[in-house]
């Protein structure tokens, strides 16, 4: 079997391993903790190891789908459901199967006591404020040992075995390992390997009331699995001697291989499942699936596809540094993909009524236009054009600066795809604002050509006011006023920065054939941007929310 080029330093060590014997065969996985929906950096995790690994295909390759589940008090199978229905509709598929790190509590509790076994954990008595105090800091602080480190094996025993049994309260005793108290790295300093919750958990309910941290379970849980390449974001780095350090002391043979890469940071964007969390729970939005969230199903919602969130993180690549992403690189590739596909339609969002004074009452023509010009495959639809239509008012301008090329008064434009007309007038209300605009139209311009060969600059959308559709148009702008919300200037917090113009609702006009729109369906609206069919629509009233707008700033 050949094996196939790399494309990125995970792929060099995945390559060297092959070529050198020390791996056979490529087994990757994707350990969400189900406490939260998945975000945007959730997505460019899940297409390195699902992607790293379908790559790798002949080499066996194949990735889990392993929740960490080691923290009741913050999990939910809500969670659970929307991960995997995040995943698949990613377009991948968990070959190598689905997992719980809680299918493994009776192994790694036995690793446990193995580890008290070997005299390499003890219980601890101390608080947490204590410990803490006890261990120093990075800062050049050093670590003392706690008093109930040298507790002999037999006590240990059993008061792990009382810890489980539950005897004791929440934070009254925790396990720590005993590795090496003068090392610079301070997730080697004794870290708490087992806790105490009295709780119920969403699998194994009441069985357990002591639960493993994640740098305990996590190594063994690979190890279980057979993974070969355990591929964690950066912060992990200082976790990797860790990670090695228990599978090394356990004594245990073919050991997957921890490789971190730079996690995703997006501009105007917050990546944080805490802060997202409280979001919604404050109702700062309107759901984990609010289209200005970062996550999955917020994107979605949005109208994102899964090609074009893949799309993305290809181009991002992977990397060891940090860095901070334009989201302006994100919209582009919907953009681009928007561009070929979606279907062209009519909208006006901010209306205002234009009578043709010369149109012949009660005369509806059709207007025959391409649902694409990109994709003529995409055919032609026809829209109904009367005496009197709908234009955006900021197409009219009493007046108008100069370069203004739509309609004012004895101005002439094209209305797309149908006839010149020229304004011959306008009326207002009592506050002096225009209500509607009067104008005559050119027969022999049908289809928006000339027939005298005279120049019309401006050309706008329209639509026919008999026939028209109410619908509401959902404006997004960023959720965040600042670049990078996770680092707020000194003395101010993330609050302040939560852009108050991040949600415009506008009551537009749409053409009819918009009332047959789908979940499924992507429009781009002439001239505004691409719109696709919220959730909260209904027979009665139709929601569409702005996916992206059509201008491209990332190339620029």
């Amino acid at each position: 079997m050949e094996i196939p080029e790399s494309s990125n330093f995970i792929q060099d060590i995945i390559v060297n391993d092959l070529k050198t014997g020390k791996r056979t065969k490529v087994h990757t996985r994707f350990p969400p903790e189900p406490n939260g929906y998945l975000h945007i950096g959730h997505a460019k995790s899940i297409c390195l190891n699902f992607g790293t690994a379908n790559k790798f295909a002949d080499f066996g390759g194949i990735t889990n789908l392993r929740f960490d589940d080691t923290n009741p008090t913050k999990e939910d199978v809500e969670y659970v459901d929307s991960i995997r229905e995040d995943v698949q509709w990613l377009g991948f598929e968990w070959k190598g199967g689905e997992y719980f790190a809680s299918d493994y509590y009776d192994q790694i509790y036995a690793f446990a006591e193995k580890m008290i076994e070997m005299g390499k954990a003890y219980v601890e008595d101390l608080n947490r404020e204590e410990m803490q105090e006890y261990r120093g800091n990075d800062a050049g602080k050093p670590s003392k040992p706690s008093p109930y480190r040298d507790r002999s094996v037999e006590e240990n025993m059993k008061l792990f075995r009382e810890m489980r049994d539950g005897k004791y309260a929440d934070g009254e005793k925790c396990l720590r390992a005993k590795v090496d108290l003068a090392s610079p790295n301070m997730n080697m300093r004794d870290p708490t390997i087992y806790r105490i919750k009295h709780c119920t958990h969403h699998r194994t309910g009441d069985k357990w009331c002591v639960y493993p941290m994640y740098d305990f379970a996590h190594p063994i849980s690979d190890w279980i699995e057979g993974i070969t390449h355990s591929i964690c974001t950066l912060e992990f780095e200082a976790h990797r001697p860790l990670y090695d350090w228990f599978l090394i002391e356990l004594g245990l043979e073919n050991r997957p291989q921890q490789i971190e890469f730079a996690r995703l940071n997006l501009t105007y964007t917050m990546m944080s499942k805490r802060k997202l969390l409280e979001l919604v729970q404050t109702k700062a939005v309107m759901g984990w699936d609010d289209p200005r969230m970062p996550t999955v199903c917020g994107l979605r919602r949005r109208g994102y596809t899964p090609s074009s969130i893949r799309e993305f993180c290809d181009r991002i690549g992977i990397s060891k540094a940090d860095s901070m992403v334009d989201s302006n690189l994100l919209y582009f590739c919907i953009r681009e993909e928007l561009n070929r596909t979606a279907q062209r339609a009519m909208a006006v969002l901010d209306p205002i009524k234009l009578v043709i004074d010369n149109w012949e009452d009660g005369k509806i023509d059709e207007i025959e236009v391409e649902n694409n010009p990109e994709d003529p495959s995409m055919g032609t639809r026809k829209i109904p054009f009367g005496k009197e239509l709908f234009i955006e008012r900021d197409d009219f301008m009493e007046e108008p600066p100069k370069k203004y090329f739509r309609l004012k008064p004895d101005g002439e434009v094209r209305l797309k795809s149908a006839y010149f007309v020229k304004c011959v007038g306008f009326e207002k209300d009592a506050d002096g604002n225009v209500t509607v605009v009067h104008c005559t139209y050119d027969p022999e311009s049908r289809g928006g050509e000339s027939p005298d060969g005279r120049k019309v600059k401006g050309t706008i959308q329209w639509v026919s006011a008999t026939h028209a559709v109410d619908a509401e148009v959902r404006l997004f702008d960023n959720l965040f006023t600042l670049e990078n919300p996770s680092a707020t200037p000194e003395g101010h917090d993330w609050h302040e920065y939560l852009n108050p113009n991040s949600l415009e609702v506008k009551m537009a006009k749409v053409e009819p054939a918009l009332a047959n729109a789908t979940m499924a369906d992507r429009y781009q609206f002439m001239r505004l941007g691409y719109f696709c069919l919220d959730k909260d629509s209904t027979a009665e009233k139709l929601v569409f929310n702005r996916t992206v707008g059509l201008k491209d700033s990332y190339n620029k």
